[in-house]
């Protein structure tokens, strides 16, 4: 099953989320999280297993001059259900809440390094449309 996320789901999308090898701050992540869930620009499913929540989606409604889109910011199925359908399952709760906001185009990233990602989402109709290269810097 497929729900919205709620401020009790926010340990197991902590836990979930340190699964893709990214650096989890157990600290900070949790109030991120809670400020995501009250922002209406956002949304965050998770999916439920027999165990409680094994995976979960979180999405951002974009509007810049350039164009208008959903971007599908963070997937992440645990481990040991990949492959039985859950991520599909996200990837569709995240574009039936583009269609819900008006929105008929979502956008995700995947870095090269996942490799399973690109053959996951042109299975479900995404077609890359570019590469880049991504800047960050510390403004504190």
């Amino acid at each position: 099953m497929i729900r919205r996320a709620a401020i009790a789901d926010i340990p197991a999308i902590a836990a979930l989320s340190s699964q893709l090898g990214s650096p989890v701050d157990p600290e900070t992540m949790p109030g991120r999280l809670a400020r995501i869930l009250d922002l209406a620009t956002h949304a965050v499913f998770v999916a439920e297993g027999d165990a409680g929540p094994c995976g979960f989606a979180a999405a951002e409604h974009r509007l810049l001059p350039s164009g208008e889109w959903v971007e599908l910011g963070s997937l992440v199925v645990d481990a040991q259900v990949r492959r039985g359908g859950m991520g599909t399952q996200l990837v569709a709760a995240v574009e039936a809440w583009a269609r819900r906001r008006g929105v008929d185009r979502v956008r995700v990233r995947a870095s090269l390094a996942r490799e399973a990602a690109h053959d996951f989402y042109p299975a479900l109709g995404y077609e890359r449309t570019k590469t880049q290269h991504v800047y960050t810097r510390t403004v504190r």
